[in-house]
C-alpha cells in the first residue's frame, strides 16, 4: 500500500539517516521523496510502498522514532490525500 510520510522539525544532523534507516529495516521501500530545509526548519515528504497489514505499527514506531530524532514524523494513507484532491 502507498503511503504519504512526512518529517518536519529542526535541521539537525542524522534524520534523513536515521528515517532511510528505519524504513530499510522495516522493509519499507522508497517510492519518491523531496526534502528541503526552510529558515532553519528541515522538511522532508517520501511515498512509500508500506505492507498493509504493518501500517498501524509502522505509525506508531515512525511517531517514536521522531521524538528520538527531535522531529515530528507522521504517515498517512496515500487514498486519503487522493479523496481530498478528488473533491
Amino acid at each position: 500500500m502507498k503511503a504519504i510520510l512526512t518529517t518536519v522539525g529542526e535541521d539537525q544532523v542524522g534524520i534523513i539517516a536515521g528515517v532511510s534507516q528505519y524504513l530499510a529495516e522495516n522493509k519499507v521501500n522508497i517510492l519518491d521523496l523531496s526534502q528541503t530545509i526552510m529558515d532553519g526548519y528541515f522538511t522532508m515528504m517520501m511515498m512509500v510502498d508500506v505492507p498493509e497489514n504493518e501500517f498501524g505499527v509502522l505509525a506508531q514506531e515512525l511517531a517514536d522514532l521522531g521524538q528520538k530524532l527531535g522531529v515530528e514524523i507522521r504517515i498517512r494513507n496515500e487514498e486519503i490525500y487522493r479523496a481530498m484532491h478528488h473533491l
